[in-house]
């Protein structure tokens, strides 16, 4: 059975539709590239996912064996995020949260779960720094250790490498990887074609609607009707 099953939605931005006529699942395990060019609706539809905005028609259901809690999310950084005034370790344990009810207290077991994952993504050592004054690299190895916190079944990752040099990129991508390979779902937005193609399982190419959705080896090998151009500059 699907993890998450988005039935022919249609979004919408300021009255305006961005989207439409979408129908994907996504399974566990699987690791799903989004591509297509800017305003194409990549965004709108992680928004919509996400339950931060509506769908105009159409339904986004997910399976019997992921709850909301059960999905991470990490963004696209922004100026807010990285001057975030928090300390490493206080950002981890926030991916807790997601698990609680309202005014629960973290128990030891949160705590330790916390600083198993910091150990996990290499920033247990980073634990007392504030997050903002982390490099690029760090911060996204931070936020991928509260993902982990959230007893993750799904992923979600929106372009993860803005701003980072070639080897945080390179890095973020194995993590991202490894995650994928324990069996976690994951979605990326991205405009990095050579790493959809390195690393997905599947392509979802919109252009305010889909123009295709399937294997990686489908898509790369063109059986869709897409030009080559149009792949390159996906």
């Amino acid at each position: 059975m699907a993890l998450l099953t988005c039935q022919n939605i249609s979004l919408a931005y300021e009255r305006h539709t961005v989207l439409s006529e979408l129908s994907f699942q996504v399974h566990a395990g699987n690791y799903l590239c989004i591509i297509g060019e800017n305003g194409s609706g990549k965004s709108s539809l992680i928004k919509a996912i996400l339950g931060l905005i509506p769908t105009v028609n159409g339904t986004i259901s997910l399976g019997e064996e992921l709850s909301k809690h059960e999905i991470a999310y990490l963004p696209q950084q922004n100026a807010a995020q990285k001057d975030f005034p928090a300390s490493v370790y206080e950002v981890v344990l926030s991916g807790r949260l997601s698990s609680k009810r309202f005014f629960s207290f973290y128990s030891r077991k949160d705590k330790q779960e916390a600083e198993a994952n910091m150990e996990r993504l290499g920033v247990l050592s980073l634990k007392d720094k504030s997050f903002r004054e982390l490099s690029g690299g760090q911060q996204q190895r931070v936020l991928l250790a509260r993902a982990f916190s959230t007893d993750m079944k799904l992923l979600i990752v929106d372009e993860p490498t803005v701003g980072l040099d070639a080897y945080a990129t390179a890095e973020l991508y194995r993590m991202i990887a490894e995650i994928n390979a324990s069996g976690v779902a994951v979605i990326m937005v991205t405009h990095d074609v050579e790493a959809a193609k390195k690393y997905a399982t599947h392509i979802l190419y919109l252009q305010n609607k889909p123009l295709f959705f399937g294997s990686k080896k489908d898509y790369f090998s063109g059986n869709h009707g897409e030009s080559e151009e149009n792949r390159d500059n996906a």
